[in-house]
């Protein structure tokens, strides 16, 4: 189905917000091409970090690495989530898997405009491991996890179909 290499950063993401998402993403279920909101999000980024350069790792994109080898995330969000550094964390992961050895990871925060950093440490690279292993035994399940409480799925393009029913 999906090897470790195959892993990407929407992977790491849905693995943080909803395993039933990343189940669902992996079988090409996609309704957030749809969404208003992701729409919304990439206008934003397009607009606000036109100077950051996207790095293309194959499985995975990350928004930029700087001179120095640190990774660029930027988040549309206010809110800090553990999400959004365990996809950093990937994109770290990645980039030392291919040679390069990274310093860590700065998340930028669209409102207010804060950033957070975090060295890529040997913690950092573990956690990250254990991520990919958890992304790969959860697509592999033979039927999808549990849907999230409703409250939690505000917002969700994979809302509809996880409730319609």
């Amino acid at each position: 189905m999906i090897s470790a290499d195959d892993v990407g950063g929407v992977h790491i993401k849905y693995l943080y917000h909803c395993r039933r998402q990343l189940w669902l993403y992996s079988r090409g279920f996609r309704p957030e091409q749809l969404s208003e909101t992701v729409a919304l999000g990439t206008a934003i980024h397009d607009i606000s970090y036109s100077r950051f350069s996207p790095v293309d790792l194959g499985a995975a994109t990350l928004d930029h690495l700087d001179n120095q080898l640190w990774v660029h995330e930027v988040k549309h969000s206010d809110k800090r989530r553990e999400a959004d550094r365990a996809q950093a964390r990937h994109y770290c992961h990645q980039l030392t898997r291919v040679g390069v050895d990274v310093q860590g990871a700065v998340l930028h925060y669209r409102s207010p405009r804060k950033t957070e950093r975090f060295p890529y440490t040997e913690e950092e690279h573990m956690h990250a491991s254990e991520d990919i292993e958890q992304v790969v035994a959860t697509i592999a399940l033979p039927e999808s996890p549990p849907r999230l409480p409703k409250s939690r799925c505000r917002g969700c393009s994979y809302s509809d179909y996880c409730w319609s029913v």
